[in-house]
């Protein structure tokens, strides 16, 4: 009797010693570094020299500093104009290459492939592509389409316009994927039913394949959304180290860098940006959590 409570006893706690490596790791790489931003945000640290308590001075500072609005207007707006990109274009992609035909295996690994390559190189090919003397550029003036070099890359603008081409292009297989598991749950039978009833397929795809798809279509959004709003490499490696033209083109990520970064960076204030970022994120994240409740209630 007495050895069935002990074994009772251990099995309570057992189950925790298994969550323990996987807690420490969470508390050790991911909540420690957060709750020591949140404490840096709160000082005038600098790299080389430890900072004082400031309070909520850094967060005053970023809100009267128009480098950081500008750099939060060029996020917020690349989370707009991105994310519907990434919603529906890969839904579209991955309804054309579900069907079982010889050869769409190629195309699946086709557009998969940028997914697989480094930020750094499809940074480097698009910079080779978009520039003054670039593929595009040169196509278009020996098509006499163009008379003067269109500024994909020394124009603000078209710099952070250009840098959302590459993030679509980039992401366009990755999601791709998860629609093609979504599709693949989708039963045929609904398809031959509305074919029966004369549905074309326009009809087919609005009136079936997307109700069906769409807790993964909120899913793309919030993931993609979270994406954009951390977007760094392709302003870097587009527009340079000043983010475009007298830096215009800078995100909010790129901003924290800016800051932070060198002998000079105020670590303090890079830290209020961040938490401003992590929260701005965290706007993103609940919204598409209470859209995905709504969706299924």
């Amino acid at each position: 009797m007495g050895t069935e409570t002990g074994l009772v006893h251990r099995r309570w706690w057992t189950p925790y010693l298994f969550l323990l490596p996987g807690l420490a790791m969470v508390v050790l790489f991911s909540l420690w570094p957060f709750l020591n931003t949140v404490i840096l945000s709160l000082t005038d640290a600098q790299i080389l020299r430890g900072g004082g308590f400031v309070g909520f001075d850094n967060y005053v500072r970023a809100v009267g500093d128009d480098t950081f609005w500008l750099a939060l207007f060029n996020s917020v707006l690349y989370t707009v104009v991105v994310v519907p990109c990434l919603v529906f274009l890969p839904l579209a992609l991955a309804v054309l290459v579900q069907k079982k035909i010889p050869g769409i295996g190629f195309f699946r690994s086709a557009f998969y492939t940028p997914v697989i390559a480094s930020a750094v190189v499809v940074g480097l090919m698009w910079q080779w592509i978009l520039r003054s003397d670039g593929l595009v550029n040169t196509v278009f003036e020996k098509l006499s389409v163009i008379s003067e070099p269109i500024p994909f890359l020394t124009d603000s603008t078209m710099l952070l316009v250009s840098a959302m081409i590459v993030t679509v292009w980039k992401g366009l297989g990755y999601y791709m994927v998860f629609y093609l598991a979504a599709l693949g749950n989708v039963p045929t039978s609904l398809y031959e039913a509305a074919a029966i009833d004369g549905a074309g397929p326009v009809r087919r795809f609005f009136s079936i394949t997307v109700p069906t798809v769409k807790p993964m279509m909120l899913l793309v959004g919030t993931l993609s959304a979270i994406s954009a709003l951390r977007v760094f490499t392709e302003i870097y490696i587009l527009g340079g180290e000043s983010g475009g033209p007298g830096g215009d083109s800078r995100t909010l990520p790129f901003l924290i860098r800016q800051v932070g970064l060198g002998f000079a960076g105020e670590t303090g204030y890079a830290a209020a940006i961040s938490i401003l970022l992590f929260l701005l994120t965290l706007v993103f994240s609940v919204l598409g959590h209470r859209l995905s409740k709504g969706d299924e209630s």
